[in-house]
């Protein structure tokens, strides 16, 4: 009888276990070491820098599916150099697959629960599309789209991530510079900063310039990049690329939190373009290659490659005017660096920041007062909000120039945008443990690239 009774037990436990829904393969608690990665195709330095120092979530063996050439040999000896450094020495153990059937390969073997994608733009938004509908959570780096083709892809992806319970996020990590931080803060400010003016096209509510550099150092050595860079229908175009950092910082600082809808609340109102011209000299110190590949041949002019890098765009947000500028050279002048300009217009004050020769190539930011508020009412805000800045800032201070008023902050509490990567991955970390991922994320994201690829 005790028998009996022990197998209807039993047999009752297997059938409630089988009734019961089957747990996702990718849940997460925040223990070390569950976030099994897989880096597909790291063609891009921005996947070192997501693994330049140990990450506790982050399980030691990272999954490398790419084909074999110069960006796996750079990516792994970098990674190589992370662990042989003398100070703060990581630990990563690469198992790398190289086959020509790499993707695939991967998708098959689901090894990992988390893929970044930093590589080759022309396939990314597709690579994003197929680890998305196969169970992946995706860490994109920018630009997730550089077509409308790509949007559409886009789009599909983020509706099949939420039916599939999964996380697609996009690598910004502009976010966690102090100086945009104090900014939003600012800007939030009704007391001191009013509301965002609505501008016109031709006086735009908010204004931003973006100088980068082709040749540059990261890491402390000269970045070699991929000849496919100089693509622009593998890597898109400067709109495509660096704006997504401008347009991102327009969503996170003036409309925080707020789902912005791209087919009601964005209108993309012109746009240009022109080219950088580089010598094959400068092609050569780039990207290690002493010959343009075939695939530039229609891009190269007397000799010289010309790459649509340089842009503008005026668009409306939710009635709001803004225009964006970016341009790229191939190096800085000696001594020089990344420029920066931004102007953000409210009823009651103006926000200035200022990268430039003046400022050492330091980002700096200055608060001015419009004509409609009185000294006293604005510097007493200013303070209030200042003071308010300084109980998670302490070093933060104020200095009077010229009628504005500088924002001083130290650069002893400022990160670079190295160490911001780190940053982002430890906010993602967060979505998959707790599964609440905002909805104004993809929102955002949605608009952000239907206005760069529009």
């Amino acid at each position: 009888m005790k028998h009996t009774n022990y197998y209807w037990l039993l047999l009752i436990s297997i059938l409630m276990t089988a009734c019961q829904p089957k747990q996702a393969t990718n849940q997460f608690s925040g223990k070390a070491g569950e976030v099994k990665l897989i880096v597909l195709n790291p063609g891009h330095f921005h996947a070192t820098l997501l693994l330049k120092n140990q990450l506790e979530q982050v399980n030691d063996t990272v999954l490398v599916y790419a084909p074999i050439g110069k960006e796996l040999e750079q990516f792994l000896v970098t990674m190589e150099g992370f662990n042989q450094r003398t100070e703060n020495p990581t630990s990563w153990k690469e198992k790398v697959y190289d086959g020509d059937d790499f993707l695939e390969k991967m998708l098959a073997e689901k090894k990992g629960n988390v893929v970044l994608l930093t590589g080759n733009n022309k396939e990314k938004t597709e690579n994003i599309l197929l680890s998305v509908n196969n169970g992946f959570n995706v860490l994109g780096d920018k630009p997730m789209a550089i077509n409308k083709a790509d949007f559409d892809q886009l789009v599909k992806a983020f509706k099949n991530a939420e039916e599939k319970n999964v996380q697609l996020y996009d690598l910004m990590t502009e976010r966690f510079d102090v100086l945009n931080i104090i900014e939003k803060k600012l800007i939030n400010n009704a007391d001191l900063f009013g509301k965002l003016q609505q501008g016109t096209q031709d006086d735009p509510a908010i204004q931003m310039e973006s100088v980068h550099h082709f040749y540059k150092e990261v890491a402390g050595k000269p970045l070699i990049r991929p000849a496919w860079y100089y693509d622009v229908e593998q890597q898109g175009e400067g709109i495509a690329d660096v704006t997504t950092h401008l347009i991102d910082l327009v969503n996170w600082k003036c409309f925080p939190e707020q789902e912005i809808d791209y087919t009601k609340d964005v209108k993309v109102l012109g746009a240009t373009h022109w080219a950088t011209e580089l010598s094959l000299s400068d092609f050569t110190k780039s990207t290690g290659s002493d010959s343009f590949p075939e695939y530039l041949n229609k891009y190269i002019d007397n000799s010289k490659i010309k790459v649509n890098s340089n842009g503008t765009i005026n668009y409306q947000i939710k009635g709001n005017n803004v225009s964006l500028k970016v341009l790229w050279n191939f190096s800085a002048p000696e001594g020089g660096g990344d420029t920066f300009t931004s102007k953000i217009k409210g009823t009651k004050a103006n926000l200035i920041t200022i990268q430039d020769g003046a400022s050492k190539f330091v980002k700096q930011l200055y608060v001015e007062k419009n004509d409609n508020v009185t000294d006293e009412a604005f510097k007493s805000n200013l303070d209030k909000v200042i003071n308010e800045i300084k109980k998670e800032f302490p070093a933060v201070s104020l200095i009077e120039e010229n009628g504005k008023f500088l924002v001083n902050i130290p650069v002893e509490i400022r990160t670079n945008h190295e160490e911001h990567f780190a940053n982002v991955a430890k906010n993602y970390f967060g979505f998959l443990v707790n599964r609440n991922m905002p909805k104004w994320e993809v929102t955002n994201t949605l608009a952000k690239y239907y206005i760069t690829t529009t």
